[in-house]
């Protein structure tokens, strides 16, 4: 094997993926809050998914390449295994695309969990079709380079956040979010503190909302924090 392709991290252990899937995107970076993690683990707002219906939960593997080089994401795949999420640094080229339904087809057969590419894709409607989830910055229809070696397994910037091997990568209609592997407990943990934060702010908007339709006198709506920042 090449010199620049490192093996597999270790995947991210199953009770922690589990866990993992219950969040949204938006709700692991505010897990992230105050933790001193980049950009709170938030990818570019220009990496979207192909299909905002699926859901994208696993373990980062990753690929760093440029020029619309896609010899090593190949390898990536071949070399892959189930649970890993594919992060590909393709430094934003708009010159080429990286991949299509064929790459994505194989990955999908793998058992890989979803592509992120820093890049262009193409065959928008094929990759949409087999239910993989995939991200990128949008599509573009001009051939691949194929050169080689780029690097595999690194640590890499895609989408303007730092991803390292292992790190738990989940995306979904808001976007793609990277969560540390050493911190992946304490954000889990915030993020359902935030969760329970969030759904008694849902009852309270419904009680509301019902004692404006009752005629009933208003409680107050506003949270506490928001009255406290008044208060200062």
């Amino acid at each position: 094997m090449n010199k620049n392709y490192n093996e597999l991290p270790p995947l991210i252990e199953e009770a922690l993926i589990e866990r993992a899937k219950k969040f949204g995107s938006a709700e692991l970076c505010d897990g992230m809050k105050g933790m001193g993690i980049e950009r709170d683990g938030c990818m570019d707002a220009d990496i979207m998914p192909i299909d905002g219906d699926l859901k994208m939960v696993g373990t980062a593997s990753t690929v760093e390449t440029s020029d619309g080089d896609n010899f090593p994401i190949h390898v990536a795949i071949y070399q892959s295994k189930p649970g890993y999420v594919l992060c590909i640094d393709g430094k934003a080229c708009k010159e080429r695309t990286y991949l299509g339904d064929l790459m994505g087809g194989a990955a999908k057969a793998i058992g890989i969990q979803g592509l992120v590419v820093d890049g262009y894709v193409r065959d928008k409607v094929g990759l949409k079709g087999m239910e993989l989830p995939v991200y990128a910055r949008g599509f573009m229809q001009r051939t691949p380079a194929k050169k080689g070696p780029g690097k595999i397994n690194i640590t890499v910037c895609c989408g303007g956040v730092i991803v390292n091997p292992g790190d738990l990568v989940v995306g979904d209609y808001d976007g793609v979010t990277v969560v540390p592997r050493d911190k992946i407990e304490a954000v889990l943990n915030a993020a359902e503190e935030k969760t329970q934060y969030e759904e008694k702010r849902r009852e309270a908007i419904g009680e509301y909302a019902k004692c404006r339709a009752e005629g009933k006198p208003l409680p107050n709506l506003a949270p506490k924090w928001v009255l406290d920042m008044l208060n200062n």
